[in-house]
């Protein structure tokens, strides 16, 4: 989620040292409309065709080390310790938090069932796909400056959203989203702890998800897993997730409780995620399996517990596989990643919640990104005009960054820290606090907890008091 520091000592300027080359993009894989930043197509249909690629390849990171940097901070929490542009993604992370609007049919799924059980179904796929796009994403994220904001419509897809950096000390991100259907809001704040223990870098998460299905009177809340990055020292990094997460529907009483299972010693587990549903009597009412990077599938706890037991007897039952294809280990060195030989195990009888989606095929040129997050930093023509001031697209850091320009993107990092430690420091002089503009501190109305809550407004376009933070 982002190492960068307002208050770094500065010790790495990546404007002193020479970016490698970048990599050859197949120009049959190129943007299909031909347009970056701005020109975006109409179809027929009248909805926007998004870009399908980003206006330059991803840099080589081969050339630079991790371990130069993080040699002296093995045990210690790493947001206050500036990284080498080189090492991030040309997003914010208020730009990867609304990667939880990808699958959002998820969301429109889940209002249309009128069976409580298909509701609590959908809204666990849902849990699971927003951290999906994470898979092979080892890029970092910029660290959102304080007041800066991001806002997302897409009318093809049926919702609007808005996030705020509130916090810097510690890093916190607020977001709002509502169906332009009335028909859902789905709102909450994430500031994970971020460690460095010598191979891995360790997000732990902190704050409260919420959704709420407003047809329904319902709302269900979670919070994510622990992300880990391991390898940042040597050898090909690679991401996994685990931990449990409780979905809480707080109007039936209905719980479901995902196990996202570390990958253990040989692999076997890798990217595996187990769970079940219970009502508010702790009865079991499905049980949900699959693996976050792939797919989500549910059955009733009989058949599952059946499964099982035939499978612990070795019977001859024939396991099958919802793909062929083999999942390959991602790095030679077995210390460093098991190899995973198998996909999901397909439950005769199973009912599919949710699969992933491809990726572009020019991918791994692009950070890794999904489609939806190719089209996030898009800057459409006339949308200057119409953006709040503070808006993530308007930063020449990650715009550079983007466009393949990696030494001013690094100049402008530095100035737009600079900027804001000055800006903290006239604060402090003539005691003036900080104030957030379009979220406020407040209670959870679910929870009891302290949360971020949207105070509205931002949609009616007035941006004349937003500060000047580029």
């Amino acid at each position: 989620t982002g190492f960068d520091s307002d208050n770094s000592s500065g010790d790495f300027s990546e404007a002193n040292h020479k970016v490698p080359e970048m990599l050859d993009l197949d120009p049959h894989q190129s943007n299909r409309t031909g347009k970056h930043n701005g020109e975006t197509d109409i179809q027929e249909n009248g909805i926007k065709r998004h870009r399908t690629s980003l206006p330059a390849p991803m840099f080589s990171r081969s050339d630079f080390s991790v371990w130069s940097i993080l040699k002296k901070c093995i045990g210690l929490e790493l947001s206050k310790i500036t990284m080498p542009i080189v090492f991030n993604e040309p997003l914010s992370f208020l730009q990867r938090i609304t990667e939880y609007m990808e699958h959002i049919y998820l969301i429109n799924k889940a209002c249309s069932h009128a069976d409580p059980l298909e509701r609590m179904q959908a809204v666990a796929a849902f849990a699971v796909s927003a951290v999906a796009s994470q898979w092979e994403r080892t890029g970092k994220p910029f660290n959102p400056l304080l007041g800066e904001t991001y806002e997302l419509t897409r009318e093809d897809l049926g919702f609007r959203f808005i996030s705020e950096q509130v916090s810097h000390h510690p890093p916190i991100s607020a977001f709002y989203s509502e169906g332009l259907n009335k028909d859902f809001i789905f709102h909450g704040s994430i500031y994970p702890k971020l460690k460095f223990w010598g191979k891995s870098i360790e997000a732990e998460p902190r704050g409260t998800i919420t959704l709420e299905l407003l047809k329904h009177n319902e709302a269900y809340t979670w919070t994510n897993p622990t992300c880990c990055v391991h390898n940042v020292i040597i050898g090909k990094l690679w991401l996994e997730q685990y931990g449990v997460v409780e979905i809480v529907n707080h109007s039936t009483g209905d719980k479901c409780v995902l196990n996202f299972k570390p990958c253990g010693l040989f692999g076997k587990e890798l990217h595996r995620v187990e769970g079940y549903i219970q009502d508010k009597h702790r009865k079991k009412l499905c049980v949900i399996y699959g693996k976050w990077t792939e797919c989500l599938w549910c059955t009733d706890p009989t058949t599952y517990e059946t499964y099982k037991k035939s499978e612990k007897r070795g019977g001859e039952q024939k396991k099958k596989s919802v793909s062929e294809e083999v999942i390959k280990s991602e790095n030679d060195e077995a210390d460093d990643m098991p190899e995973v030989q198998d996909t999901v195990q397909f439950i005769p009888g199973s009912k599919l919640l949710w699969r992933i989606n491809c990726r572009p095929p020019n991918s791994s040129q692009m950070y890794n990104f999904t489609s939806f997050a190719v089209s996030l930093n898009e800057l459409e023509k006339g949308m200057e005009a119409i953006l709040a001031p503070t808006d993530c697209r308007l930063r020449p850091d990650i715009r550079n960054m983007e466009n393949g320009n990696m030494d001013v993107a690094s100049k402008e990092k530095e100035r737009l820290e600079e900027k804001q430690r000055a800006a903290r420091k006239e604060r402090a002089k003539d005691e003036v606090e900080w104030h957030t503009r379009w979220f406020h501190q407040g209670t959870n109305p679910y929870t009891g907890t302290p949360d971020w809550l949207y105070s509205g407004g931002y949609f009616d376009r007035n941006f004349s008091d937003c500060p000047d933070i580029y």
